[in-house]
C-alpha cells in the first residue's frame, strides 16, 4: 500500500540519518572523558580504543532509542507541516492507524536493543572492569615513565627509574620515596626487577640503601642491603565475586534474586520496554498545527525522553534498596508511559472525528426542520 511504502521509506531514511548524528555527539563525548582517564592515571593509554569501543556498546541501546524516537518526530512532523497528514486523515486514515507501519520499520531497532540489554551490556561492564582493575592491579614498576616521578595506586610511594626494559620488569637505578603511619623512608637502588610469589607482586631490589626518619622522635636509620623486598601489587585477578551486577550476565541475576540483582533485571527490562513505548509516544507527541509559525512538540518530546529515561534509572535505584518491587516498578513506569501514548492518540483522532458529528448532526436536524 502506498501509505506504509511511503511512511518505511521516509522513516528509515530520517533514522539513518539521526543514528549518525547522535552516535558521532556521543563518540565525541566518550573520546574526550577516556582520554582524560588515560592523562589522568586510570586507564591505559594501549587501551583507549578499546574502552571507547565497550563505551559505545554501552550507550548503544539509549542511542537507538533516542535515534528512533527523534526520526519518527520528524518525519510525522514534516509531514503535518507540508499537509500530508491532513490528506490522510481526509481519506479516513486515523493516528491509530500510523502504529502498523512503524512497528514494521522499528521491530528491527527493537529486537538489537533487546539483544544489547540483555546479553551485551553485561558483557561489556565485565570486560571494561576487566580492563581497568588490570590497569589497577598491574605492578607499581610498570606505572613508572623513565626520567618521571610517579606515585604508586595508593599514593604511600613515589618511584623514579632511570630505565627499565620493555616489559616493565625490570629497572636500573630506582629510586622509591615511602610513607607510612609516622615514618617516611628513601630507598635508593642500582637495580629492580618485579616477581611473582602467592598472587603478589614484589619489587626485589638489589645494591641499594634505605634511609628511614620517625616523624615522632626525629629518630634517623641508614641501612644498606644487597637485597630488599617490597610489595608493589596486590593480587593479579580479581574473584567473580567481586564483580558489580551490572557486569553479571542475565542467566546470573535471574538465578540469584538478591535486591541489587532485581534493581539491575528492572533496567535492562525497562530500556526495551521504553524503547517499545517512545514509539508509540512518537506517534502520539508528533501532532503540531501547520499554521503555527513555531513549534514546540520536538523539545517537549526530548524532555519527555530524558524525564523517562531518568526514571528507569530511578528504578532501579528503587528496587535495590527494597523500596519497591520489580513487578510494581516496570508496571508503575511503563505502564503509564502506554497509557499516556494510547490517550494522546485517541485523543487525537477524537478530537477529529468531532466535528464530523457536529456537522453530520446539524445536517439531520436542518433535515428534520
Amino acid at each position: 500500500m502506498l501509505f506504509d511504502s511511503t511512511l518505511r521509506r521516509d522513516l528509515a531514511r530520517s533514522f539513518g540519518a539521526t543514528v549518525v548524528v547522535i552516535l558521532t555527539i556521543v563518540l565525541t563525548i566518550m573520546l574526550i572523558r577516556t582520554l582524560g582517564m588515560a592523562a589522568g592515571g586510570k586507564a591505559a593509554p594501549q587501551d583507549v580504543v578499546l574502552l571507547l569501543g565497550y563505551t559505545a556498546l554501552a550507550h548503544l541501546p539509549t542511542v537507538l532509542a533516542l535515534s528512533m524516537f527523534v526520526a519518527i518526530m520528524g518525519t510525522l512532523g514534516r509531514m503535518y507541516r507540508d499537509s500530508e497528514m491532513a490528506i490522510w486523515f481526509a481519506s479516513g486514515v486515523s493516528l491509530s492507524r500510523f502504529i502498523r507501519p512503524v512497528l514494521r520499520t522499528t521491530w528491527p531497532v527493537l529486537l538489537v536493543v533487546m539483544l544489547l540489554s540483555l546479553l551485551v551490556w553485561p558483557w561489556v561492564n565485565e570486560r571494561s572492569a576487566a580492563l581497568k582493575d588490570q590497569f589497577d592491579r598491574r605492578s607499581n614498576l610498570s606505572r613508572v615513565t623513565p626520567g618521571q616521578f610517579e606515585s604508586s595506586a595508593d599514593g604511600n610511594r613515589v618511584f623514579f627509574i632511570e630505565r627499565h626494559s620493555p616489559d616493565g620488569t625490570y629497572g636500573r637505578n630506582v629510586f622509591i620515596y615511602g610513607r607510612l603511619k609516622d615514618t617516611e623512608s628513601v630507598t635508593t637502588s642500582r637495580t629492580g626487577r618485579v616477581e611473582v610469589e602467592e598472587d603478589n607482586r614484589y619489587l626485589r631490589l638489589g645494591d641499594g640503601q634505605r634511609n628511614e626518619v620517625d616523624r615522632k622522635s626525629t629518630e634517623k636509620t641508614l641501612s644498606r642491603f644487597e637485597q630488599y623486598s617490597v610489595i608493589v601489587g596486590d593480587r593479579l585477578a580479581s574473584p567473580t565475586d567481586d564483580l558489580p551486577p551490572k557486569a553479571r550476565s542475565t542467566m546470573v541475576l535471574l538465578s540469584k534474586p538478591t535486591p541489587e540483582h532485581r534493581g539491575e533485571l528492572a533496567w535492562r527490562l525497562g530500556l526495551i520496554l521504553a524503547a517499545a513505548n517512545m514509539v508509540l509516544l512518537g506517534i502520539g507527541l508528533a501532532t503540531m498545527n501547520p499554521r503555527r509559525a513555531s513549534n514546540w512538540n520536538l523539545m517537549f518530546a526530548l524532555l519527555t525522553f530524558f524525564v523517562y529515561f531518568n526514571l528507569i534509572s530511578l528504578s532501579r535505584a528503587w528496587v535495590s534498596n527494597g523500596k519497591m518491587g520489580m513487578g510494581e516498578v516496570l508496571l508503575l513506569t511503563h505502564g503509564t508511559a502506554l497509557l499516556l501514548a494510547l490517550y494522546l492518540m485517541w485523543r487525537q483522532d477524537t478530537m477529529r472525528r468531532r466535528p464530523r458529528r457536529v456537522a453530520a448532526a446539524a445536517i439531520r436536524w436542518a433535515g428534520l426542520r
